[in-house]
Parts: structure tokens; C-alpha cells; sequence
């Protein structure tokens, strides 16, 4: 669906891209709160339908679809961040990713626009952000008033041993 950004790197960090690069992400939207997903991590946007419920599955996974005859793990995102579910509107927007191989649908309230972003609006994790959101988050972009959300996909999708070893 969308080209991968040859500056995948994120600001900030190990790695960084030289000052004056931006970096592309693709927005997402929870409640009234905006996140960006590092586009070249992105595989594709659709709606997610026909879930089957997967037994003694954690809570945040939704169930699994099929996806063009590959099988896609659905993860509900309000819930990983712990925020209460949406009010059901028929429409479950999700963003496919992937994570060891295995393919995974975020689903999100609205799939926003893709934003090229400098550096210069970078900032590390505020120090009184939530717990459970520091540990999915690489950062943040102040944006006019408003803040950007920044994830680490990999970290969204660590489950169990996974959870535990990426926050060691």
C-alpha cells in the first residue's frame, strides 16, 4: 500500500536520522488522542470483519480474520492501551503490521493521514505519561496544541515472555 521511508530510524535515538530528515508516519486516531505509526512498518489499512474469537486469548486480542487467505491476528488497540472499548459503530478500522513473522491488524478508532514530520518536533516520552503507554511509546511530535503519540510496534505487539523481555 505505502512506500517505506528510507529514514525509518527514529529521532532521538540510536540511529538517528541526520538533523533536517523527517520521518513518515502514518496517523491513527483513539478517542481524541492522535498516534503515529512509523510508515515502513505499515503494511495496509482495511476493515476488519468476520473476527473469530480465540480461547483463553489475552483481552486485547479481538480474534483472528482472513486476510487475502493469510491469517491476521486482531489486536484491539484501545484495550493494549488501556482505555475503555469504543461504543460499537459497525466499522472496525484496523492497520496491518507485522511482528516474528506473523501478521497483525491494530484495530483503531480512524486511520488519519500520513504526516512527514522534522526532527525538530521530536521529543522524548513526557515524564508524567501514563505507565502503560511509556511502554509502547518511542516519543512524541508536539504538533499546534496537540501531541503525536509516537509507537513502538514492537512493543504494541509483545505478548507474554515477549512483554517481559522488551521491558527488560
Amino acid at each position: 500500500m505505502m512506500a517505506a521511508n528510507s529514514n525509518a530510524a527514529h529521532p532521538g535515538g540510536p540511529g538517528s536520522a541526520p538533523s533536517g530528515e523527517t520521518i513518515d508516519y502514518v496517523t491513527i486516531v483513539l478517542g481524541k488522542e492522535m498516534f503515529g505509526l512509523p510508515i515502513d512498518r505499515v503494511h495496509d489499512v482495511f476493515i476488519a470483519t468476520n473476527l473469530t474469537d480465540v480461547p483463553l486469548a489475552p483481552p486485547e486480542i479481538k480474534g483472528l480474520l482472513n486476510l487475502r487467505g493469510r491469517v491476521v491476528t486482531a489486536i484491539c488497540l484501545r484495550r493494549r492501551l488501556g482505555l475503555p472499548d469504543n461504543p460499537a459503530d459497525g466499522r472496525n478500522m484496523a492497520v496491518g503490521l507485522e511482528h516474528g513473522g506473523e501478521a497483525y491488524g491494530l484495530l483503531v478508532d480512524q486511520v488519519g493521514e500520513v504526516m512527514k514530520l522534522a526532527e525538530d518536533t521530536y521529543e522524548p516520552n513526557p515524564v508524567h505519561m501514563d505507565a502503560r503507554w511509556r511502554g509502547v511509546s518511542k516519543g512524541v511530535h508536539r504538533l499546534d496544541g496537540r501531541l503525536l503519540i509516537v509507537l513502538d510496534v514492537d512493543a504494541v505487539l509483545a505478548f507474554g515472555e515477549d512483554r517481559a523481555a522488551s521491558a527488560a
